[in-house]
């Protein structure tokens, strides 16, 4: 038996069909205001992220700085000024930040500083090592030394350190020491 459908059946498909797509529309513009409000959250979390991490690094180059004085001393490198969080920036957009500087008349010293020391830290601060020069002439008379300090460091991260010539600061107590044998002698740039 064959059914025909009649065309006021076909309208009441029709009209049912439209309120199943306006239902589905609204639930799409829905889930779409619930995604915006997500996506809201999740870039005010990252930004409260980034500030804490922000601080975190100033409380950890806090702890570092004054250490410094009496750390590279103890080396012979005798201590004149040390400035924190040092920038330097060209017209072209290169640009250069620098924890801390440690300075004396003939050689200054680059610390990078991190929570978590990473190989990949340890890279890019040899690349600014190699061009602190052309960022910061006046130095260009000195030796310029690197140092890296952490709070942690991954794996095999302050061997790297010392391998490449950099003095490695840990974290001994309250204060911070050189993680290097005495023998050590630094890479100069």
């Amino acid at each position: 038996m064959s059914h025909t459908v009649t065309l006021e059946e076909v309208w009441k498909m029709f009209r049912e069909t439209a309120l199943q797509i306006e239902k589905t529309s609204a639930q799409m513009r829905e889930t779409d205001l619930r995604f915006k409000e997500t996506d809201r959250k999740i870039q005010e979390v990252s930004r409260q992220i980034g500030n804490l991490g922000g601080k975190w690094g100033q409380f950890v180059g806090n702890l570092v700085a004054p250490n410094c004085r009496k750390v590279f001393a103890e080396r012979g490198i005798p201590v004149h000024e040390v400035h924190q969080r040092v920038k330097k920036r060209f017209d072209d957009g290169r640009n250069m930040e620098i924890d801390i500087l440690v300075v004396n008349t003939d050689a200054v010293v680059l610390v990078e500083v991190k929570s978590t020391l990473t190989v990949r830290d340890i890279r890019e601060h040899l690349d600014r090592l190699g061009w602190f020069k052309e960022f910061f002439p006046r130095y260009g008379d000195c030796r310029v030394m690197g140092a890296v300090a952490g709070m942690a460091s991954e794996e095999g991260a302050e061997e790297f350190a010392r391998n490449q010539g950099l003095f490695v600061l840990v974290q001994s107590g309250e204060t911070m020491e050189l993680a290097n044998e005495a023998r050590f002698q630094p890479r100069v740039w």
